[in-house]
């Protein structure tokens, strides 16, 4: 097999994007922690983690334009705030409103992939859905960990959440920089 050569412009995308990924997931565990177990810095930690969807919007505006950055940012923030309402739920031991907030944030996910798939013919909206809806799963399986006192597998499944991160981060670096070549290559 032929390895696969990319400019460095391609490579400062990809590590971005990582480095973007790798913080929402660093940030989404802190966040779950803090709500768990009240932890003084909650409100600090929250806001850093919805700096993050601001982050992309940076990223994603030279490429896009401002409207449908703004967009993406507007959704992903919707996808945080939503997975606190569930954590919330949840240790409150309000199933009710704990599976009313699950619902809301499948959809967010599906808005999010339509949304995707639409702005670049690289990204597959299956993929993104495959994608986005296990790192959902994972991410409630890491709170359910948290909120069942199963520490050791909150750490398994946080593992698993950055490697998906990592693959999302690449997705999303390889779909720009074939949709933008000359930025690119």
């Amino acid at each position: 097999m032929m390895a696969q050569q990319i400019s460095m412009a391609e490579a400062e995308l990809r590590n971005h994007l990582r480095m973007l990924w790798e913080q929402h997931v660093f940030w989404t565990r802190l966040t779950i922690s803090g709500i768990v177990f009240d932890l003084p810095d909650i409100t600090v930690t929250t806001n850093r983690l919805l700096r993050n969807p601001k982050d992309f919007e940076q990223l994603l505006a030279p490429l896009y334009g401002p409207a449908i950055a703004s967009r993406f940012s507007t959704l992903f923030t919707e996808h945080l705030v939503i997975a606190a309402q569930l954590v919330k739920a949840a240790k409150a031991g309000n199933s009710t409103a704990a599976a009313e907030a699950e619902k809301k944030w499948y959809a967010n996910a599906d808005q999010i992939v339509a949304f995707l798939g639409s702005i670049n013919p690289y990204w597959s909206a299956r993929d993104w859905q495959t994608m986005l809806h296990a790192h959902l799963k994972m991410t409630k399986d890491e709170a359910v960990a948290f909120l069942s006192k199963k520490y050791a597998d909150s750490v398994t499944v946080f593992d698993q959440i950055e490697q998906q991160a990592l693959v999302m981060a690449d997705v999303m670096a390889y779909g720009i920089a074939r949709q933008f070549p000359a930025q690119f290559s």
